[in-house]
This record gives structure tokens, C-alpha cells and sequence, in this order.
């Protein structure tokens, strides 16, 4: 299956963070309610929820907060609800995720992280995890434009040199497969919602079983 879209080899792997590279959900929804809750307002709606998980942080708190209480967010995030601090021991790694990415480091292909989190965020994710440094770049929120936009995935791609048709994007949004579709790249559909894409995994298994006959062969490091 995956032969046909990458006819020519694997050029390389995007990775959303969220979803994909670390099971940040419940996490994510406990520091939104937090913040709701240092208002005196009812946790996220369903809505919400879906919303503030494709966004950027900001974007979310915006989305969640009642305007008229938007000049009080910077003060709660830094100094009530502390992301680093509360949410930050919550965050897990999927299952699968190291063990894939080292099979795909033992085989050469190039990989990059394009995350809706700021850059502190998605460095923080990395030093926590003690993954190794395989990613480059690293596109975050606050290096180019924010998904859906393809900016960051285009910006990938040309800093490998490679034609986008020859690039994975894996991701578990919508935003996600906006942005690929938007950058022309080949989108993966993560894990077990009704998102689909020209590939469709459910875990990493999966995922690297579909990309079988593109990968190249083991290489000595």
C-alpha cells in the first residue's frame, strides 16, 4: 500500500506532537479547566475540548475564556495554573512512538516535529521524554505560522530538499491534515477517531507496517 505513495522511497517523517508523539489529552483538558475554574466557570464543553486540542495554547485560552476576562489569563497561567509545574508530570508517550522512531533512525530517514505548542513547550516534551536529538527541524507556534497553515510544513520540506510528495505527515487533527494537504505532503491519520487520510493507523505498529515497502534498508550508524 504504501509503494503507492511513495514511489521513490521515504523522504521523511513529520510528527505532530499532541496525540501523536505523546498522550496529552486528559492532561491538557485538566490545565484548561484549571484555568476555567480559577474564573468560577463550568469545565470546557465537548466543543471546547476539540478546539483547545488543535490550538495553540493561547488560542485556546481566548477561545475558553470570556473576553471580558482575557486580561487576566497571563497572570493565571504564570502564577496560578502552572503548566510546567502541574501539567507537565501528567503528559505520557505513546505507546510505540521510541521504538518507531529509532526504527526509523536505524534506517535513515530524516524526521521533524510540527507542533502547535510554542517552542519552550515542544523542547520541554523532548527533555522530559529524554528523546533523542533525531528531530530537525522542530516547527512550532512561535517559529511559523500556526496549523492549518502549511507554512511549517513547507518550511520542512525545504530544508531537507526534498519534494513534498515524498514526505509522511502524521497527525491526529484536522488541523493536522489541513496542513499537509495545504503543504502537498502524504498525511498519516493517528489513532482511533474518524479522521482519515491517505494512510490510516490506529498505533505505531500499524503505522510502520503500512510504510514497510518504502523504508529503506537498516544502515550501520
Amino acid at each position: 500500500m504504501s509503494g503507492v505513495f511513495f514511489p521513490h522511497g521515504l523522504g521523511g517523517v513529520v510528527f505532530d506532537c499532541d496525540g501523536v508523539m505523546i498522550d496529552s489529552r486528559e492532561a491538557n483538558n485538566i490545565f484548561y479547566n484549571r484555568v476555567l475554574a480559577y474564573f468560577g466557570l463550568p469545565p470546557m464543553t465537548p466543543e471546547q475540548e476539540r478546539y483547545s486540542f488543535m490550538a495553540t495554547g493561547m488560542q485556546a485560552l481566548l477561545h475558553i475564556v470570556p473576553p471580558h476576562l482575557h486580561g487576566q489569563i497571563a497572570y493565571v497561567i504564570s502564577h496560578c495554573v502552572i503548566y510546567d509545574r502541574d501539567i507537565v508530570p501528567l503528559l505520557r508517550l505513546r505507546p510505540g512512538f521510541r521504538d518507531f522512531v529509532q526504527e526509523l533512525w536505524n534506517r535513515a530517514v530524516r524526521m521533524a516535529v510540527h507542533t502547535n505548542r510554542t517552542l519552550h513547550g515542544i523542547q520541554t516534551v523532548l527533555d522530559i521524554f529524554s528523546l533523542p536529538s533525531y528531530f530537525s527541524p522542530v516547527i512550532a507556534s512561535d517559529t511559523a505560522e500556526p496549523k492549518p497553515s502549511p507554512e511549517g510544513a513547507v518550511r520542512i520540506c525545504e530544508a531537507w530538499g526534498c519534494a513534498p510528495a515524498s514526505v509522511l505527515f502524521v497527525g491526529d487533527s484536522d488541523h493536522d491534515k489541513k496542513t499537509a494537504e495545504g503543504a502537498g505532503l502524504v498525511f498519516a491519520a493517528m489513532g482511533d477517531s474518524d479522521l482519515r487520510g491517505q494512510i490510516n493507523a490506529k498505533n505505531f505498529d500499524e503505522l510502520l507496517a503500512a510504510l514497510a515497502d518504502s523504508l529503506p534498508p537498516v544502515v550501520r550508524r
